[in-house]
């Protein structure tokens, strides 16, 4: 019984920052495209809620009027969210990680309609049980395209914005850790067994990639019910054709 009280004395506050926005210039407003009669975002952020090792999830939006739907579908939805620099990432996940009072921050892009819960919850705890400051499954890409984690400590976050200096290292928010190893102890998560299949894209950047994503929906989503990685690539595996809609140039 004790040891379990100062394990969860020694919990750190975890807070997932998604980064959203409707200025897409590949595929306009994607995030708020209709994908099994909610909007993409929905499924995304339902997805990640359901990680048990999240203590909070923020969605953190520019603070441009192009962007006040973004806040109003938050708003209806009952999500939390930061509005923040449009340009400036770096700055908009530090200050929304301050104001949610994140010790450890998890960061998971917004376009990953097939985000998985059990991979969120395997970098969260490789990390927390690790003195690593930045760990994560993209340094090396053996996971299916798509179920991009990153999750570091607040003091790296705070070390990058104090210090990051080139325009690419403010317009994204990692770069400037993951690019000073000695600075920063760095962890990477590699994927096992049937999870090992990169040549998978499951991001949503063009139209073909919606599309393999809604044909994903139509035959694994449940209302109320989250599907797994696992299912998805049985599902590909069924139907070889499909991972070609976006993969073939």
């Amino acid at each position: 019984m004790d040891s379990m009280v100062n394990s969860l004395k020694n919990k750190k506050r975890v807070v997932a920052i998604v980064q959203a926005r409707t200025g897409s210039t590949r595929l306009p407003n994607k995030v708020l495209l209709d994908l099994a009669g909610k909007k993409f975002l929905w499924h995304v952020l339902q997805r990640i809620k359901t990680a048990k090792n999240i203590d909070e999830l923020v969605l953190a939006m520019p603070d441009t009027q192009a962007n006040d739907i973004l806040e109003k579908f938050a708003e209806e939805n009952g999500f939390k969210y930061f509005r923040g620099s449009e340009k400036n990432l770096l700055e908009r996940h530090y200050l929304a990680a301050k104001e949610f009072g994140a010790e450890v921050v998890v960061r998971i892009p917004s376009d990953n309609a097939a985000t998985d819960p059990g991979v969120i919850n395997l970098v969260i705890e490789r990390h927390l049980d690790s003195d690593a400051d930045y760990t994560s499954n993209v340094l090396e890409e053996t996971f299916p395209v798509g179920l991009h984690v990153e999750v570091f400590n607040l003091g790296a976050l705070e070390k990058a914005f104090n210090n990051a200096t080139e325009e690419y290292e403010r317009e994204h928010a990692t770069p400037y850790i993951y690019r000073h190893p000695e600075l920063f102890k760095l962890q990477s998560v590699a994927a096992e067994g049937k999870l090992k299949r990169p040549e998978i894209r499951l991001t949503t950047d063009i139209e073909r990639d919606f599309e393999l994503i809604k044909e994903i929906y139509k035959n694994l989503y449940k209302p109320g019910k989250i599907f797994y990685i696992e299912e998805v690539i049985d599902f590909l595996d069924k139907n070889p054709h499909l991972i070609k809609i976006n993969t073939q140039k």
